[in-house]
């Protein structure tokens, strides 16, 4: 039984609450109607869980913005004519145009949900003026405990998408408040600069307004809400995006020391679906299954195409393919130590290799019960080895991640790459300042594949373009060669450069008939 599933029907929240089979996406008719409604904690509340159900939305198709254009995932037919499959070839190149309809479905339901959050915000009286998100009075009537609770989670959505879209698309729109179509018109593109400003100053109101709860002490109706926890996590790689280390390590001390949260013993029960919000799980985007429309389509998407029931009832789709790259990075031999996080990420049907980390039974299709995991602890230690930098403490953080995996102490002798092995404190094989990049970067895309962090990785690091040319290059001839018509690895490389960002979707250019909106380089 699920602790905390947004599972309240909402139906136009306007007129208030009325029972029905599914979610209805909150869109209030009018400022005034919202104003009305949001009049004390529990109308508030309930605004707040369709802002965590809109946090599905994006992800839809965010695996292909995101690991299909990383070396992680690719499209599994490359010789496929159909539609859909030459728009994921087009991003996994990097040729994807202004018009690219995954590009606008990612954008428009990032956006539908910020607006909702800022529903909650607005009604809670919190304000983004002058670089500082504030709180003072709202339309709605509760305790002060109550309104920095929703405030902070709140803020935290808010944040969230943002990130996401300024990583993606580069300068974005800021929108605060709610307003009419003709004054979003006039809003121009802020900086990216003045993006990552606005989203740092959202999550450490979002810290300051957040309770200190430790896991082990959170209500069990709580169990899956924004913690300060997931909000500190989330400001911590910011701060390392920003260059500000010091700062992303206080936040990440503060979660590993006081958060009560920690790595389970199993890799694989940390996705199990009877093993939900458990310690290791910072946040999650959560699903529920038995259709009520807030099933999880990643089993049926993710398993392989054409594998009838084998797999997941009603089928796969075979998408977010794994790279033969990325497969060939676990070290699994016949005897020895054996990266146990294989097991637990990809499998095979016959010669097809799929994303297994969230399948579960189904039955219903494109309902399953998987939560998706937005921050977990490993992620939080592997960020703090980043902070570091090369020293025997972050070399240390690396290991304790690669210990619940599977890897033993290496003796000293023989070929390190052969098993799964600890790094060793000297050597041949062991963690440099030269290498340590590189080895961080390696233990990030194996403990963390298919949850959508490689991309970001890659450029927070300045590693995007120089390992992005190293994947072209070993996938060429059994893969990108194949494609129709082939696109040259040289021209391959050239787009990493040429088009790094996603484009602006064009419909934003088109109809806004109000100010001149700057398309990014390359489009």
């Amino acid at each position: 039984m699920k602790a905390f599933k947004y599972i309240l029907p909402i139906a136009l929240l306007a007129t208030g609450i009325s029972s029905c089979s599914k979610i209805i996406d909150l869109k209030p008719e009018s400022n005034v109607t919202v104003d009305q409604y949001y009049r004390n904690y529990d109308e508030v509340k309930a605004a707040l869980t369709g802002a965590y159900n809109g946090m599905q939305g994006p992800l839809k198709n965010e695996w292909s913005l995101t690991e299909l254009r990383s070396d992680i995932s690719k499209q599994g037919a490359p010789n496929s004519t159909a539609v859909a499959n030459i728009n994921y070839n087009n991003l996994n190149t990097y040729l994807q145009s202004s018009i690219h309809p995954g590009v606008y479905d990612y954008w428009f339901a990032a956006y539908k949900n910020i607006r909702s959050a800022n529903y909650v915000l607005r009604s809670l009286g919190v304000k983004y003026e002058n670089g500082q998100t504030t709180m003072g009075e709202g339309t709605a009537v509760m305790t002060e405990d109550q309104k920095k609770q929703l405030a902070g989670e709140a803020l935290f959505i808010r944040a969230y998408h943002y990130y996401n879209l300024v990583r993606l698309y580069g300068g974005i729109f800021i929108i605060v408040d709610q307003q009419t179509p003709a004054q979003v018109k006039k809003i121009p593109r802020s900086s990216v600069a003045d993006v990552l400003n606005f989203i740092e100053a959202d999550l450490e109101a979002a810290v300051g307004f957040l309770p200190t709860v430790p896991y082990s002490a959170q209500k069990t109706e709580d169990l899956g809400h924004v913690t300060k926890w997931a909000a500190e996590s989330l400001l911590a790689k910011l701060y390392l995006q920003l260059n500000k280390k010091a700062e992303a390590l206080t936040l990440l001390n503060d979660v590993i020391d006081n958060s009560g949260h920690d790595l389970l013993p199993s890799y694989a029960d940390v996705f199990s679906v009877a093993n939900e919000v458990n310690k290791e799980i910072i946040f999650a985007v959560r699903y529920k299954s038995g259709g009520a429309g807030l099933g999880n389509h990643m089993a049926n998407s993710f398993a392989a195409l054409n594998s009838g029931s084998t797999i997941v009832n009603g089928n796969g789709s075979g998408l977010n393919y794994p790279t033969a790259n990325m497969e060939a990075k676990y070290i699994a031999p016949a005897t020895g130590f054996v990266d146990k996080r294989k097991a637990a990420t990809i499998d095979r049907y016959n010669a097809l290799t799929y994303v297994k980390k969230f399948i579960s039974p189904v039955m219903v299709k494109d309902d399953a019960e998987n939560d998706f995991p937005v921050l977990r602890f490993s992620d939080v230690l592997l960020l703090k080895a980043e902070a570091l930098g090369f020293t025997p403490e972050a070399v240390a953080l690396i290991n304790r991640v690669r210990a619940r995996a599977g890897a033993g102490a290496y003796p000293g002798a023989g070929n390190f790459n052969a098993q799964f092995y600890l790094y060793p404190e000297s050597g041949a094989e062991a963690i440099t300042a030269d290498n340590f990049i590189y080895k961080l970067l390696e233990e990030r895309r194996i403990e963390l594949a298919f949850e959508n962090h490689r991309l970001f990785d890659l450029h927070r690091t300045g590693k995007f373009i120089e390992l992005m040319e190293l994947y072209y290059e070993s996938e060429y001839d059994s893969h990108y060669k194949r494609f129709k018509p082939a696109v040259p690895l040289q021209e391959l490389k050239d787009n990493l450069a040429v088009r790094p960002l996603l484009p602006i979707p064009q419909r934003e250019l088109d109809t806004n008939n109000e100010i001149e909106i700057g398309q990014n380089d390359g489009y």
